[in-house]
């Protein structure tokens, strides 16, 4: 468990921090970046939950993906090495992405076929989610280019959870817009 007694440490002010494991890297490094990017999805799902307390549904599945984020971003911070921890390291597995695609199943089972693309609005909560879902679409190119860098493990399930998020958060988005009914369409060429 995680115990967190004193805040600053200074131990990053020379511009590194740590990963799980112990070993310490450039915080502008790409494993750094990709689970930093995680976190900021999560904040921004955390803002996207201030609108969504009136649709129980969808707040919970949100819910189960802030843990998650945490679990991706600790798997994220715990690079695999030749030699294992002394501890098992925290994992993002199947199931969660499994867990996942259920949703988006549920979520989209309602939502009327669309004939357009979406531009991001319609509700605050569906504006929100449509952020975080960008936030996310980062979060997973950073973290392709990190398991892409030579000598650096990302798992397959890491993968295809960041990239399953992003598909959930779009459907979520709208749900968010009373099933779509409010999503705001694309009109190619409108302003020309």
């Amino acid at each position: 468990m995680v115990k967190l007694n004193k805040i600053y440490t200074r131990t990053g002010d020379d511009g590194t921090t740590a990963l799980v494991s112990g070993p310490r890297r450039a915080k502008h490094d790409l494993r750094v970046e990709a689970y930093g990017t995680i976190d900021e999805t999560n904040s921004a799902i955390g803002v996207a939950r201030l609108h969504t307390a009136d649709l129980a549904e969808l707040d919970a599945m949100l819910a189960l993906i802030q843990n998650d984020l945490f679990d991706l971003g600790a798997d994220l911070a715990t690079p695999e090495t030749a030699e294992p921890p002394a501890y098992e390291p925290l994992r993002i597995v199947e199931s969660q992405v499994t867990r996942l695609e259920q949703d988006i199943d549920r979520l989209n089972a309602d939502l009327q076929p669309l004939k357009s693309f979406v531009l991001p609005g319609g509700s605050a909560a569906a504006a929100h989610l449509h952020l975080a879902r960008t936030i996310a679409r980062r979060a997973e190119r950073l973290m392709v280019a990190l398991a892409r860098s030579d000598g650096e493990i990302v798992s397959a399930a890491a993968l295809q959870y960041v990239n399953r998020l992003s598909d959930f958060l779009f459907v979520a988005a709208r749900h968010a817009n009373n099933g779509g009914k409010a999503d705001v369409l694309w009109v190619p060429g409108k302003n020309r």
